[in-house]
């Protein structure tokens, strides 16, 4: 048996054994709820998760009953499990953890306190359980929402907007197990469609423009997956994709907006709502976040950025959104 495999266990026994004490936390405190929220990075996708989350417990809960500490890890590993440790120690009633990264340092920090995650693609890979064994709940002390939009969807939206490509470069993190699952995942799509997938990985930021230069050198489409690290520096992309003439498709509307010509939007505001609604029925109600299934975005919309489709000859359908854009 391996540590992975032993830690879900021990996790999911010791949820087993504190389930049914998380709601009377913060009764025994004056019955105000303490609420943790580690954000692993900031860029506008996991803002408006944040924002949604928060909108949606001061609503249930009453703005004088919750005391919400926000935290930005600035996507540093150490930094996400340093807060994560502090908010352990400083008793707090449940920890929103606002993607992978910030998930996998609370898992690390407790076993016993509730955790409720947001924008994470993929719980089973980010929590390293085996897929087989993926029921659509985590069995721990975590439940959630995703931000995972169709990924076939998204790969059809590849051979709708750019009919005569021939190669799909995938350009994302290694270091995000997410956006490894969603390439894993899209790369069969589109060779089913007919497409030869390179992929292209950058360890951080500094490394994206060489991954984006080497990628419009052998590619002619380019698609971005739900991953943070491009989308806390999109310029560094838009700066050379947009002059080499090559169209990107984004797996979210932040990345869209800043180096993409099209995306399958989810709202990220919605999943931190529905995000902040389990954290209510938690607290609240004492529901078990072992046993509650990780919830998924209602709406998916095809949006567009019009100045770079028509840049680059891209004939958008009618059904596609228009992004709003700002004048600079």
């Amino acid at each position: 048996m391996n540590k992975t495999v032993k830690r879900i266990l021990a996790l999911g026994l010791s949820a087993v054994l504190v389930g049914s004490v998380f709601a009377g936390c913060a009764a025994e405190e004056t019955g105000k709820y303490k609420i943790g929220i580690l954000q692993s990075v900031q860029h506008n996708a996991l803002d408006e998760a944040t924002r949604g989350f928060q909108d949606a417990v001061i609503e249930a809960l009453g703005e004088e009953n919750v005391e919400i500490d926000l935290q930005n890890a600035g996507g540093d590993s150490p930094t996400c499990a340093t807060i994560a440790n502090q908010f352990v120690a400083s008793g707090v009633d449940l920890i929103m953890a606002n993607a992978t990264q910030a998930l996998q340092a609370s898992v690390s920090a407790t076993a016993d306190i509730p955790i409720v995650a947001t924008s994470i693609t993929d719980y089973a890979s980010a929590l390293e359980i085996d897929q087989a064994n993926w029921t659509g709940s985590t069995n721990i002390n975590v439940t959630g929402t995703s931000d995972l939009a169709p990924l076939e969807q998204q790969a059809a939206m590849v051979q709708e907007l750019c009919p005569d490509a021939q190669t799909v470069g995938i350009l994302y993190c290694s270091a995000e197990s997410n956006s490894q699952y969603q390439a894993d995942v899209i790369t069969e799509s589109l060779t089913s469609l007919g497409y030869e997938v390179n992929t292209y990985t950058c360890a951080d930021t500094n490394e994206i423009a060489t991954a984006t230069t080497q990628a419009c050198q052998e590619v002619d489409v380019i698609y971005i997956p739900t991953d943070n690290t491009i989308a806390s520096a999109t310029s560094a992309v838009d700066q050379i994709a947009g002059p080499a003439g090559i169209p990107v498709i984004a797996g979210e509307e932040g990345i869209c907006e800043g180096c993409g010509v099209a995306t399958l939007s989810i709202s990220y505001y919605d999943i931190g709502v529905k995000a902040g609604q389990m954290a209510v029925e938690i607290l609240q109600n004492g529901s078990d976040p072992a046993d509650m299934p990780i919830e998924y975005a209602d709406n998916l919309t095809k949006k567009y950025v019009p100045s770079r489709a028509q840049a680059l000859g891209i004939t958008v359908p009618s059904d596609y959104v228009a992004i709003e854009e700002t004048e600079e």
